[in-house]
């Protein structure tokens, strides 16, 4: 994988904030994109003024309602009269808006970046779902009349297959996540759990049941990034960006092995590669994986390289992917845990990074040895995703 990537300063995330997550936030987009903004610049100890530029991201316009959304957000982003940019590539927008709010900085061309990304999914109508009738293909999927859940559910029915794993295996991911969310302060969807509850809850499409879908979420998060040179005038514990990744592969899910995701396996190289990673099982301390459904924790650990092919349910269950194990996989608790405004859910990832590598996360804090850490989204139609790759100063 080339990345030849002319990097003329080293970027540092230096402040942090996320609203609550939450099903029917009675606050306006522009207004939850303030309050993830507020805490961020209070996070890094910097007021709007300080602020060059702005990225923002977000996924459908449908969700908010709003067409041209990103124009709509720039007064909560603080990016009125500022150069500002949207970012969507669907699920994987909040960590694809980190990627190019350090690219700004990387280049040289700016020293202090905002980056918020929002969603306010609950108030689509009739159902959110119904924002992604019309993402199809008209000629060769639209006849089928399909859904995301539909789709999902083959992918998931051929991962199973492909490798013989079991549904108890998966729904211990849930379990984890949801228990895990119990010490986020900004959860919706933290409780106990046990495998059989999972395996109890409505079919909706088999082999997906309703316990393995993340659930639908309004909320803000943003990061505020620095250069080398700013960085340390701000504070005396930056958390570096190391590494970045993103791959595209074809729209045409019926030309790929489902089975496995090849466009993480090149994004994760690329943000390998780039922060001099590799041996990711034993130099990452922890991963925040992209976990929309219980199942794609999975599948993408192993896409990251962080599990071989149809292995990585083993390390579930022998609980290595638990806080205290040898390879904690989404602390946090996830999009699972914590809950899922689609563009945000991402951005919350790259988050816990910064908190966990700080020595921040309180009850989530999981032992930091070597330092870097990884945060990745996944996106459109399960054909993009995106890596970022950071380490303790």
């Amino acid at each position: 994988m080339k990345t030849n990537i002319n990097i003329k300063n080293r970027v540092a995330i230096i402040g942090a904030g996320m609203t609550l997550f939450r099903r029917k936030l009675k606050e306006t987009p522009q207004e939850i994109t303030f309050e993830a903004v507020k805490m961020a610049l209070e996070s890094a100890g910097l007021e709007a003024k300080d602020i060059e530029a702005v990225v923002i991201g977000s996924a459908p316009d449908a969700f908010d309602g709003i067409h041209e959304k990103g124009e709509h957000l720039a007064d909560g982003a603080l990016a009125y009269l500022k150069p500002s940019k949207r970012v969507f590539v669907g699920g994987a927008t909040g960590v694809m808006a980190a990627i190019s709010g350090w690219w700004h900085v990387a280049s040289g061309l700016y020293d202090l970046i905002l980056v918020v990304a929002e969603e306010k999914m609950s108030d689509a109508k009739p159902h959110p779902q119904a924002v992604f009738l019309h993402i199809w293909d008209p000629i060769l999927e639209k006849p089928l009349n399909p859904n995301l859940i539909w789709i999902f559910a083959m992918e998931m029915h051929r991962y199973m297959y492909k490798y013989n794993i079991k549904k108890e295996d998966i729904a211990l991911v849930t379990v984890k996540n949801k228990k895990n969310a119990l010490d986020h302060p900004a959860a919706r969807d933290a409780m106990n759990l046990t495998v059989e509850d999972v395996l109890n809850s409505e079919v909706l499409v088999w082999p997906v049941q309703r316990l393995d879908i993340s659930s639908i979420t309004d909320g803000a998060a943003a990061i505020v990034l620095a250069s080398e040179k700013v960085a340390r005038r701000f504070t005396d514990s930056p958390v570096w960006i190391e590494g970045v990744g993103w791959a595209l592969d074809s729209t045409h899910w019926t030309c790929r092995e489902l089975a496995y995701p090849l466009y993480l396996e090149y994004a994760g190289n690329m943000a390998y590669k780039m922060a001099g990673i590799e041996n990711p099982r034993k130099q990452l301390d922890f991963a925040e994986v992209y976990d929309p459904f219980n199942y794609k924790e999975l599948h993408h650990m192993e896409g990251l390289k962080l599990a071989d092919k149809g292995k990585a349910p083993e390390l579930t269950r022998e609980g290595i992917t638990q806080r205290d194990g040898d390879l904690p996989i989404c602390p946090s608790g996830g999009l699972l845990g914590v809950g899922n405004p689609i563009a945000a859910a991402g951005l919350m990832k790259v988050c816990e990074l910064f908190w966990q590598l700080r020595y921040e996360a309180g009850k989530r804090q999981v032992k930091i040895k070597n330092g870097y850490a990884l945060a990745q989204a996944w996106g459109d139609l399960m054909q993009v995703s995106t890596v970022l790759i950071a380490k303790g100063g």
